[in-house]
């Protein structure tokens, strides 16, 4: 062929092979060199496009079956994701944070999977805008705002298996009161109200390493307990360890918990807890209430209680109030409380807008706390 022929020829070739360049993503050109003469088979899987999603992370090869979880998760894999804004604004007392008013968020992502349908592994992630200073949120009135400078933090991770009939939770940085039934049915504003005034009894938390059991009657009764210590030091007098026990009876309009704990601190020292909560509901409102008693081994039995009310139709919403001790107090000593107001109203099956109020008496002076949070869940 001419040189003049060869010129003419090339355009119209560059022309074929455009199109076939510019498609090359959507066809599966490995499958295609494939074919040969003498076995020539179209099928309809073969211009598709594989898929381009990353099952895992860097360095997460191998983890999970890659045949079955193409792009996601397995189908026994769950996510929930929960965010609330908080504004307050704090009046009186002797802190950093008095005639302050600060904004801080708090987020909290839960992973959950079975194995066998009736196990399940469970993880918490954190994440808070508050650091180590803390704000008017996260620590005088403690809006269980997550001190996390903006870092997301493991804050759970346990696995719960039946044995029998009974439940088996084993983890680490969770709380032996997780498998506990309790019957506080108020729901708190801030901390100060937080377990009907049973923390350390009937929501006793833990130090690191837990594990704990429950059994539930087909009575309504129920049973737990369970034994947590600091990881490194499991169950020695260096580290900080806790037992607890709760019985339980839940019916349809009232329930009560009875709980005791043994926590021993290698730097606090050590004290028994005991801790009675309960509720009652009404046809217009729903109380709680609760009583504890401390015991500690270098001091005097303090009691400290609880009373809340609920009220499930205000308008649009729902009413919380409650007065409680501000802590467990001694005979002879000098009694401070809190009290709490605050109305939820769920603007959708996922965002909750709660205004409250709070008022809590301590030894610096009186404090009110004037602020709203603003929850999603999805």
């Amino acid at each position: 062929m001419k040189l003049f022929q060869k010129l003419l020829v090339a355009p119209a070739a560059l022309g074929l092979l455009t199109p076939l360049t510019l498609s090359a993503s959507e066809v599966n050109l490995d499958a295609i060199s494939n074919y040969s003469n003498n076995n020539f088979e179209i099928d309809e899987n073969l211009f598709t496009e594989e898929s381009k999603k990353d099952l895992l992370l860097s360095g997460g090869e191998g983890l999970v079956d890659t045949s079955d979880t193409i792009g996601g998760f397995s189908e026994t894999t769950t996510a929930s994701f929960g965010v609330e804004f908080g504004v307050g604004a704090v009046d009186g007392g002797d802190t950093d944070f008095s005639e302050a008013t600060t904004f801080d968020y708090s987020m909290g992502i839960g992973l959950e999977t079975s194995f066998t349908g009736e196990d399940s592994l469970s993880a918490t992630i954190d994440i808070g805008s508050t650091g180590e200073g803390g704000s008017i949120l996260a620590s005088p009135f403690a809006f269980n705002y997550n001190a996390t400078e903006d870092v997301l933090v493991l804050d759970g991770l346990t696995y719960t298996f039946p044995v029998g009939g009974a439940t088996v939770m084993v983890g680490d940085n969770t709380d032996i009161s997780a498998v506990y039934t309790g019957a506080c049915a108020y729901t708190a504003f801030t901390d100060y109200a937080g377990n009907c005034g049973t923390g350390n009894s009937v929501g006793l938390g833990g130090n690191g390493a837990t594990a704990a059991m429950s059994y539930a009657f087909d009575s309504g009764f129920s049973l737990a307990g369970g034994v947590s210590s600091t990881p490194d030091t499991i169950l020695s007098e260096e580290g900080d360890d806790a037992y607890g026990i709760e019985a339980a009876y839940t019916a349809d309009s009232w329930g009560v918990a009875v709980a005791y704990s043994d926590i021993e601190s290698a730097d606090d020292g050590d004290a028994t807890f005991w801790g009675i909560n309960g509720m009652y509901a009404f046809d217009f409102a729903t109380i709680s209430a609760g009583l504890e008693s401390e015991n500690p081994d270098d001091g005097d039995t303090g009691t400290g209680f609880f009373v809340g009310l609920s009220f499930p139709e205000v308008g649009a919403g729902s009413l919380d109030l409650s007065i409680t001790t501000e802590g467990n107090f001694a005979d002879g000593d000098e009694e401070y409380y809190g009290y709490e107001a605050s109305y939820a109203y769920p603007v959708n099956d996922g965002m909750t807008i709660t205004p409250g109020i709070a008022y809590v008496e301590t030894e610096d002076g009186d404090v009110t706390l004037f602020g709203v949070k603003t929850s999603f869940s999805f």
